[in-house]
């Protein structure tokens, strides 16, 4: 199975602009979008109705903002919006796809750009996720979870670490909460195959960041333990345009 994760930064202008749809050139079996800033009524009618792919869409109370989107050719079992507590789930950041053997976590993690209480809110987030993942796993459950993830786990995820120490997207207590998830037994399956830095899915638009590769990789493929010997491929799509960041995906045996 082929699976692609993207933060489009708006599906309308990434689509009107004729980018979207060439994702689906090599048919992939799953594909999950982050901010997707459009809520049912204003969703592109071609993209709700892509042949041999069932369509999903959580869109967040506020017009314009965040937003998630999964195609899928196989039919989940069932689909969930959101953790089950408001506090988490009004902005439409959270779809929980369930296939019966494992569970689909697409998602959008917040920013903790607009100051301490929503770094507050961004860690509070993570556990949230760590403890709905952590209950499927006890009942059994292998997990994939992919997303913008916000924040640059290591110093080879971001071009420059030393002046970024004390930022949002690379603060202490937000790397400590990915070295968590890994202690857990999940897998950052894009390092299973590269150990290489200047490897990144976010660069900032005002700055032309990307011309120059001054990036940080702040999307990710998480899969449980007992997935890692079926994992076949992870990679970044950095040449695919669109958004200030680029799809990421894995290659699974399921």
């Amino acid at each position: 199975m082929r699976i692609l994760s993207w933060n489009v930064n708006g599906i309308r202008a990434v689509h009107n602009k004729g980018l979207f749809l060439p994702l689906f050139k090599d048919s992939p079996d799953i594909v999950c979008v982050q901010e997707t800033k459009a809520q049912e009524d204003v969703f592109p009618q071609e993209l709700m109705q892509i042949k041999g792919y069932d369509f999903y869409l959580c869109s967040g109370e506020k017009k314009g903002y965040s937003g998630t989107a999964i195609w899928t050719k196989q039919k989940p079992v069932s689909v969930r919006y959101g953790f089950g507590k408001k506090q988490f789930d009004n902005d439409g950041r959270i779809i929980i796809a369930d296939y019966g053997r494992y569970v689909l976590y697409n998602i959008y993690f917040p920013n903790g750009g607009r100051g301490p209480e929503w770094v507050k809110h961004k860690l509070e987030f993570y556990e949230e996720f760590l403890r709905h993942a952590e209950k499927n796993r006890k009942n059994g459950m292998e997990i994939i979870a992919c997303g913008d993830v916000n924040t640059a786990h290591k110093e080879i995820d971001l071009a420059r670490p030393k002046e970024n120490e004390g930022n949002t997207g690379f603060l202490p207590e937000e790397r400590a909460f990915l070295d968590k998830l890994v202690s857990k037994g999940y897998v950052d399956t894009f390092r299973e195959f590269s150990s290489e830095g200047g490897r990144y899915t976010w660069w900032d638009y005002k700055t032309g960041a990307r011309a120059r590769n001054v990036g940080w990789r702040l999307d990710y493929f998480y899969i449980s333990s007992g997935l890692k010997k079926k994992l076949k491929e992870a990679f970044i799509l950095g040449g695919i345009m669109g958004s200030d960041h680029c799809p990421v995906g894995i290659e699974i045996d399921l």
